[in-house]
């Protein structure tokens, strides 16, 4: 019996090789999709307890990871449909972003992760694992229960939206500031 107890049962070490190995991975990837390395740290904080809270053995840290970054993505999106919900129905307490100053477009246009955030968190989940993951628009739709349609739809309007956010500004010819004043 004391042999056992002062050895860690095989689930204790693979969560401790999975956050000492893979650890700030998970964290970049659940960042990418939320958008806040706050919330990112509480999203793959809840898939570690969520994966290995009922002492789930069998694991190795490759197929551990795999589920891990699954549960980030299911945790993420369901918390994306409770926050749409929630402004569904109490839209009296919903307060909208206020829009920065002009001085900070230009900033704004150029922080990925800002333009990112922008978006809905099934675009975002969408352009996340088809260009951070890789995934082609199949596997997508496999991990996110939806329709191959729906998956391109969900990235074009991404890719749409962060093309426009992130064009640049034309530039104006010295005669032509005047003229769009009028």
């Amino acid at each position: 019996m004391a042999a056992r107890t002062a050895q860690k049962p095989q689930w204790e070490r693979v969560v401790s090789e999975l956050v000492a190995h893979r650890g700030d991975a998970l964290l970049r990837y659940a960042t990418l999709l939320c958008g806040d390395r706050d919330e990112a740290a509480d999203l793959v904080q809840d898939a570690l307890v969520k994966t290995f809270g009922r002492l789930r053995n069998g694991f190795g840290v490759e197929s551990a990871e795999a589920y891990v970054r699954r549960v980030i993505l299911n945790t993420h999106l369901d918390g994306g449909r409770r926050r749409s919900l929630w402004r569904r129905v109490a839209p009296l307490e919903y307060v909208p972003e206020e829009a920065p100053s002009d001085a900070l477009t230009t900033d704004a246009r150029l922080d990925l992760h800002g333009e990112l955030r922008k978006l809905t968190p099934r675009e975002r989940a969408c352009l996340v694992l088809r260009y951070y993951d890789d995934l082609r628009v199949d596997d997508i739709a496999t991990t996110l229960g939806l329709s191959s349609g729906t998956v391109k739809r969900y990235l074009s309007d991404g890719l749409a939206k962060m093309a426009v956010a992130l064009a640049p500004e034309p530039a104006l010819a010295e005669g032509d500031t005047d003229a769009h004043r009028s």
